[in-house]
């Protein structure tokens, strides 16, 4: 609480969740925008690239407020494919640290499925307005090179515990 209150931006995020309808145009801007973006894609989407909201009404739409603008040009359909596409990797990536040879790669499975996990769950959760905007970007689908080359080599971890023990080569 002392944080929050204390601290410019983190209590500007928390009290924009709180009542964004309050100020619109200043710290409620971001996730009204958002919302609006998320809601007129209605079941179908408008398209791929006729999103309106991207262009200059979202700021930073090619990271934070990616999944709104999925939203917006694929509609409920699409951002559910999304969703369902990030429940199919989380549920290999669990069954490959069950199969896992040896406590290291279970553990390191865990690790990289569940920071996978959490960074898409607190993403959407923070452009549906379930929990407040945190600027963690969602994992192979926001722009951003360090996060994308970061979750590239986990997930390339992840591929390596699944292939099993590299044996050692006799020479």
């Amino acid at each position: 609480v002392m944080l929050v209150l204390g601290g410019g931006h983190r209590g500007d995020r928390v009290f924009a969740f709180l009542s964004a309808e309050e100020d619109p145009l200043g710290l409620g801007f971001q996730i009204r925008q958002l919302l609006i973006a998320l809601g007129s894609g209605g079941v179908e989407g408008l398209g791929l690239g006729v999103s309106r909201q991207k262009f200059g009404y979202i700021p930073a739409a090619h990271t934070d407020g990616i999944f709104a603008i999925v939203g917006e040009e694929t509609g409920f359909i699409g951002s559910m494919v999304v969703v369902v596409l990030f429940a199919y990797l989380v549920y290999r990536g669990f069954r490959v640290a069950l199969n896992a040879r040896d406590d290291f790669g279970f553990f390191l499975a865990m690790g990289v499925v569940c920071w996978i996990a959490f960074q898409t769950l607190i993403n959407i959760g923070g452009i549906s307005r379930t929990i407040p905007m945190t600027g963690i970007p969602m994992p192979l689908v926001s722009y951003g090179g360090s996060s994308r080359v970061a979750t590239f080599i986990m997930l390339a971890l992840l591929i390596r515990v699944s292939s099993g023990p590299m044996e050692r080569s006799r020479g």
